[in-house]
Order: C-alpha cells, then structure tokens, then sequence
C-alpha cells in the first residue's frame, strides 16, 4: 500500500488553472496531490547576446521554492547561488525548447518562472508540464497581435516520476515515498511518445534493463493522462 492509498500506477490527483498570474503574458498554477506549482511566461523582444543577429528565439527557465513551500523553511538567498535549483531551472529550459520552433519565435525570449508554492515532490515535472501550457498562452497572446507569422507550437510536453518504493514500481512519487526511494527517476515525453530526458538514478541497489523498460512504461502512461489534460485545458480536445 502506497502512504496515500493509491494504486501503483496511478497520478496523484490534479488540476490545472490558466490565467492564474493577471499580468503574465502567460501563467499555470498546477496542483498535483499536495504539490502547487505556478508557472508564469513572460515574452521579452530581445534574445541573449549568444543568440542576437541569429533570427532565433530563446527560451529560459528560473526554478525556486517559496521559504516554507516545503516541511522546513529554506531561506531567501538571491546572492548564494542554489546548485539544485540551477540544475532544474536548466532541465526546464531545455525540455521546454523542444515544444516550440525557435526560428518561428524570432528573436524573441520567453522566460518561465516556476515557483512551488508548496512541495510535496515532482515539483521539477510539474514546473514542465504546467510550463507547456503558460508558454502555450503566451505564444497565443502573440498570435493573436499578429506579431508572429505562423505558430511556432509544437506538440505538447509533459514530465512524471517514476521510481522503486520498498521494491514495488510506482508512478509519481510524493515525498515519503521519494524521500525512501531505492530508485528515482524523471521522464520527460511529447505526445507522441517520443523521449526528450530521462533522468534516472539507483539510490540503494542498481536496476536491469527490464526494470527500467517496466517504469519508462509506467511513466508512458502517466505522461499520457497529463498530456490529455493538457490538450482539454487550453481547449484542444
């Protein structure tokens, strides 16, 4: 039995709300479970010095926690920077540059600022998968004021858990479960099933092949019911 009753291959519940951030030019708040994640995009017309002259967009990620999003209170340290939340906010940046086509952005930077408001594990898979549709929206925005010539959207991209809990594979973790895990791994997948980052790591005793294939499956499936949500949420059923 899973600490909160579910059953092995089965998301924690959840919901997405767009136009969370008033003044956003895109914004999600994503619950999953008792992990609260808000995304807002923000459109910049200008690109970083590596990108300028190159007809081509950028987009970035910052990643923090609130001071008591989680079970301790972590401190504001704008000065000190943060090996962990660098690690993720460039995992999301990355993962997230595949869902659009750059040179259809025009140089132009779209910045993703993901803060848990509350944590309770996945917080780096919700900041990618609520990240999808704040981006989404912006991308609209621009559309809609004629500033782009064609929609530089591509298919959807999600990201889920997946591990090893006293021997039994489970689908996105929550923190007891996390905090205990003999593995731990991110999945990051399009809609159409292909893979953009696997990140996977035994934390007690190592894993074959046939596990691996079995949780990159479990999380197939849970990337999949994200993905439909995704797609009924910005209106694309």
């Amino acid at each position: 039995m899973r600490p909160d009753g579910r059953e092995p291959d089965q998301l924690r519940p959840f919901s997405f709300e767009r136009h969370f951030a008033k003044f956003a030019e895109g914004s999600c708040l994503l619950k999953i479970g008792d992990t609260h994640m808000l995304v807002t995009a923000s459109v910049e017309e200008r690109v970083p010095p590596f990108m300028k002259g190159k007809g081509s967009g950028w987009v970035t990620a910052e990643y923090s926690m609130l001071p008591r999003s989680g079970r301790q209170r972590n401190n504001r340290d704008p000065m000190k920077p943060n090996g962990r939340n660098m690690e993720i906010q460039r995992l999301i940046g990355r993962t997230l540059r595949t869902a659009i086509d750059l040179t259809a952005l025009g140089e132009r930077t779209i910045t993703l600022d993901c803060d848990a408001i509350q944590a309770d594990g996945g917080t780096r898979c919700a900041a990618i998968t609520a990240g999808y549709v704040a981006m989404h929206d912006a991308i609209d925005g621009l559309m809609k004021n004629r500033l782009l010539k064609r929609n530089p959207m591509r298919e959807p991209v999600a990201a889920i858990s997946v591990g090893l809990h006293r021997g039994k594979e489970v689908l996105d973790l929550c923190y007891d479960e996390d905090s205990e895990a003999g593995t731990d791994m991110n999945v990051v997948m399009t809609a159409s099933n292909k893979f953009v980052e696997i990140q996977g790591t035994a934390e007690v005793d190592p894993f074959d092949a046939p596990t691996l294939a079995r949780l990159l499956k479990l999380a197939q499936k849970g990337i999949g019911e994200l993905v439909v949500a995704q797609r009924e949420v910005l209106g694309q059923e």
